[in-house]
């Protein structure tokens, strides 16, 4: 499954840009997607349900007044998760992917987002009522419809994709992945990813790392530290190479939110770690050198 369609290999995620987090102005989206594009960052992420589904409006109102082409950048978004909230008649957190939601959510992301297509649309979590000729009535009309280039899933395992693909193609799984939360490379997840050619991309990919204060990262900072100096980088850019270096060709989806942060991780493409300081890192989040 070839991708036709080209991200950057940063990913700037939009979660934080609004309700949830930053809280920036279209004034200050504006600045920053220009930043984005200055370093080369020209993917953004994100989902209906960012800023209990209002992010999308934000982003799109900042895009409309940026100056940024179209075709310069790399739209992505998911739909399915359900949240109670008060423009929502929801009773209960839940996944919707009927065919008419499908293209309903699709069809409010473009209004939101001033935009006519999606370059990727994400399933945002498997649902066990997932019934995968509903889905591919849905992807197939919105691809034919222009309004998407690509489908995919995100926090799918290989046999939910395999449901999936019973009728449509499956180009994409975004995952969780890092250092300190790395299952996706022994459970095939990324095994997948490199066998059907899928677009890898790892949301939270510096991990718990700063978040937590654990054994396990008390341990991860001390080699950090060291690593630093030899490779003239910083702790952030340590662990986005940690993932780069993974043959899936992964693609992080960072979280923040500022300038200084993004051109950073940017930079972290051109650091070749060496093996055995991968397998060292490895090593201290586990505890255990490997079987």
């Amino acid at each position: 499954m070839n991708n036709t369609t080209t991200y950057s290999r940063i990913i700037a995620g939009t979660m934080t840009w609004g309700n949830w987090g930053k809280q920036l102005s279209i004034t200050e989206m504006v600045s920053l997607m220009n930043q984005c594009m200055e370093n080369k960052i020209t993917s953004f992420d994100h989902a209906d349900i960012y800023g209990d589904y209002t992010n999308e409006d934000q982003f799109g109102k900042a895009f409309a007044q940026c100056g940024i082409a179209r075709e310069n950048v790399q739209l992505i978004s998911k739909c399915g998760i359900q949240f109670n909230v008060k423009d929502r008649t929801n009773r209960v957190k839940h996944y919707e992917y009927g065919k008419d939601y499908i293209i309903a959510s699709v069809e409010r992301s473009l209004k939101l987002l001033r935009t006519d297509f999606l370059d990727l649309l994400l399933l945002h979590r498997p649902s066990p009522l997932m019934d995968p000729f509903e889905i591919a009535e849905a992807i197939d009309h919105l691809k034919q419809q222009g309004k998407i280039k690509q489908f995919g899933v995100s926090n799918f395992t290989p046999s939910q994709i395999k449901l999936i693909e019973k009728k449509v193609s499956v180009e994409a799984n975004q995952i969780e992945y890092s250092l300190t939360s790395n299952e996706a490379m022994n459970n095939g997840v990324l095994d997948d990813c490199i066998v059907q050619d899928r677009l890898a991309m790892s949301w939270s990919p510096l991990g718990s790392y700063f978040r937590n204060d654990t054994p396990a990262n008390q341990r991860i900072g001390k080699l950090l530290k060291e690593f630093t100096k030899k490779y003239n980088a910083t702790e952030d850019q340590l662990l986005l190479a940690w993932i780069l270096k993974h043959p899936s060709k992964i693609h992080p989806v960072v979280g923040t939110a500022t300038p200084e942060r993004l051109k950073l991780a940017m930079e972290a493409v051109r650091i070749e770690m060496d093996l055995q300081d991968w397998f060292i890192l490895l090593e201290a989040n586990e505890g255990h050198e490997v079987a």
